[in-house]
This record gives C-alpha cells, sequence and structure tokens, in this order.
C-alpha cells in the first residue's frame, strides 16, 4: 500500500515563500502523473501543478494562476515530490493534496483519475 504524508504548509504574509514536501512510501515507482492540487470551502478541487514522467523524460504543467510563481519538482530517490511556492496570494489560501498514480497528458488535470492522495496540508496568506 502507498501513503503520501505532505510536510510544508504553514501561514505566511503575501509576497512570501513556502514549501511543499509529498513523501511516498510503499512503493518504488507509483505512476506517470503526480501533482498538487488544492482545494477550499468555497472553491472546487483544483489542479495547480503535475509532473509527468517516462523513462528518460519530465514534463510539468501548471496552472495559469501559478505559472511563474510556483515550481513542482522530484526527487526519484527519496520518493518525494516537491512544490515551491513563491510570490504568494491570499487566493493562494487553501488546503494542498498531493496525488499520484495519475493519468497520461492531456488528461494530467483529472483529479478523479488519481489512485493515491495524501490528507493534505494547509497553506495560509494573508494580505
Amino acid at each position: 500500500q502507498v501513503n503520501l504524508v505532505e510536510s510544508g504548509g504553514g501561514s505566511v504574509q503575501a509576497g512570501g515563500s513556502l514549501r511543499l514536501s509529498c513523501a511516498a512510501s510503499g512503493a518504488s515507482a507509483i505512476g506517470n502523473s503526480m501533482g498538487w492540487f488544492r482545494q477550499t470551502s468555497e472553491k472546487e478541487r483544483e489542479g495547480v501543478a503535475v509532473i509527468y514522467s517516462d523513462p528518460g523524460s519530465e514534463i510539468a504543467y501548471y496552472d495559469d494562476s501559478v505559472k511563474g510563481r510556483f515550481i513542482i519538482s522530484q526527487d526519484s530517490a527519496k520518493n518525494t515530490l516537491y512544490l515551491e511556492m513563491n510570490s504568494l496570494k491570499p487566493e493562494d489560501t487553501a488546503m494542498y493534496y498531493c496525488a499520484a498514480g495519475g493519468p497520461r497528458p492531456p488528461r494530467q488535470w483529472r483529479g478523479d483519475l488519481y489512485n493515491i492522495w495524501g490528507q493534505g496540508t494547509q497553506v495560509t496568506v494573508s494580505s
């Protein structure tokens, strides 16, 4: 059984930075797509950033709202996914979830097709 555990959330002021981590345990390879999604009580879950991996290649996808501010990366040796968030805005406030076992592009934003989810980590950005 694969487990995902997120960490790194917290409260920051607008313009600040946070780095989220998602540690995967229980498997050495957990599917082609891994990503970060976020959700608030007012909005449906939305995809933030996804990495699609094939042998020899790796492609990152970003939602338009975070392009140029967030960076997704992974350390395969550590089985860990990261999300570096810079220039944070109040509208980035949400519960952030790590997901794995996702589909190939162009369906990488289909959260319902991801097999494994973490418990979430809260990010709060104050103005």
